[in-house]
């Protein structure tokens, strides 16, 4: 059987349907599945050992300068013929909601049966197996997302997301290696840097960690993709003294693979906190104007941060560094001699 799997938004949003790829697997045994994401989504799969294909296409917003819209325009019609010729059993339309352009585009496709959520009480031309979507009803975004497979009989706990980048052996007795990610999409998420720089100094102090300063690159006033160079600057200098290291990751696997080489994480709810914890890392978030029970790490340790507010800049560094030292009780990561 050949399943094509459509998710074409953001990189969290890719990282928690990652299970529904290895539930294909098993109840499938021999069976090919392939998935259709964005240029910026489509990177974090790199080597992904429950997928056989990754089809990625380039949304406009996301052309470089110079590039041209017909060029792309192109290249995705040439994308569209062969995912045609494919001839795919079954397409899982696996965006949680009522999703018509994706729908469309599975319909061009011409597979043997459509999959896809549906407005309750509707059943849209088009599509063979709906599954009515009355909203999350308290699920994780990863539950919500893991019941379109009830319409191909498959049910019950989803497995844990995960990514095809190896994490390292762990060095035995040593401090841990603490990933810091310091920028966040929308304002409610963003900590003040003195913040930053006072919890690396803090977690620094109770555990003797080595920091990895993760950030957006590039400037601030970049009118596509704003950075954050500016700022992960700054808390270096105000670190001053505490072993930090910058690491200016400019592609998806570059992040992971650096990632994948800590022992811990913290920061604000977003893509990065997603792959941190698909590849098993210990999380602090901290969340600011977002739904924590739906975008809370999945499956591994860990502590969520939320003021009342709603606002990440309310919360302490006390609060912090509170939240870590537990992580260290509980996970057993190794404590500043």
């Amino acid at each position: 059987m050949k399943f094509l799997v459509v998710r074409r938004d953001n990189i969290g949003d890719l990282v928690l349907t990652t299970p529904v790829f290895a539930a294909l697997k098993a109840h499938f045994p021999g069976a090919r599945v392939e998935v259709l994401a964005n240029s910026y989504n489509a990177p974090i799969l790199e080597g992904h050992p429950d997928l056989d294909a990754i089809h990625a296409y380039k949304k406009d917003k996301h052309l470089d300068p110079g590039e041209s819209r017909l060029a792309n325009w192109t290249a995705r019609l040439a994308q569209y013929v062969r995912l045609r010729r494919a001839r795919f059993d079954t397409v899982i339309v696996a965006s949680p909601g009522w999703r018509a352009r994706d729908v469309q585009l599975a319909r061009g496709l011409s597979p043997g049966r459509i999959v896809a959520f549906t407005t309750p009480g509707e059943h849209p031309p088009g599509v063979d197996l709906p599954v009515p979507y009355e909203g999350s009803g308290g699920r994780h975004h990863l539950e919500d997302v893991f019941r379109i497979l009830n319409a191909l009989g498959i049910d019950g706990p989803p497995p844990a997301p995960r990514l095809g980048f190896a994490s390292p052996p762990r060095e035995v007795g040593r401090a841990p290696v603490v990933a810091f990610q310091v920028s966040a999409r929308k304002p409610s998420q963003r900590w003040p840097e003195a913040r930053f720089a006072e919890a690396i100094q803090a977690i620094h102090e109770d555990t003797g960690a080595r920091v990895r300063l993760f950030w957006s690159p590039g400037a601030p006033d970049d009118p596509r993709h704003p950075g954050d160079d500016d700022k992960a600057a700054r808390i270096v200098e105000r670190a001053a003294g505490v072993p930090v290291k910058a690491v200016r990751t400019t592609t998806l696997p570059a992040l992971a693979k650096a990632l994948a080489a800590c022992d811990a994480f913290v920061g604000a709810d977003g893509g990065a906190m997603h792959v941190a914890a698909a590849l098993g890392k210990p999380v602090v978030a901290l969340f600011g104007d977002s739904d924590a029970t739906l975008w809370r790490p999945w499956g591994v340790p860990q502590r969520v941060l939320q003021a009342p507010t709603r606002d990440v800049a309310d919360v302490s560094v006390e609060a912090v560094r509170a939240a870590f030292g537990d992580l260290v009780q509980e996970t057993g990561l190794a404590r500043k001699p």
